[in-house]
């Protein structure tokens, strides 16, 4: 007869239970969407309003309103208020 080896068991290791994980509600999901939406709303602006700052800093050279100097000392001050 021939022997049969017992196999040593693996303890199985018990952990704590498991977290529960929060579904967002219809509430955050709405509010998730007018937010990104506001987000596109500001690129869109941002980028338009640069175009027309750089459109009349064009026109005030071209029209020798202004020097390239006064035009670097007014974006200086702009820096400095804003900080």
């Amino acid at each position: 007869m021939k022997r049969t080896l017992r196999r040593k068991r693996i303890p199985i290791r018990r952990t704590g239970r498991s977290k529960k994980v929060t579904t967002p509600t219809r509430l955050d999901l709405r509010l998730s969407g007018q937010l990104q939406d506001l987000r596109d709303q500001i690129d869109i602006v941002l980028t338009e309003m640069t175009a027309r700052v750089a459109a009349l800093e064009h026109l005030l050279l071209e029209k020798q309103l202004c020097t390239n100097a006064d035009l670097r000392h007014a974006r200086e001050f702009v820096r400095l208020q804003e900080a």
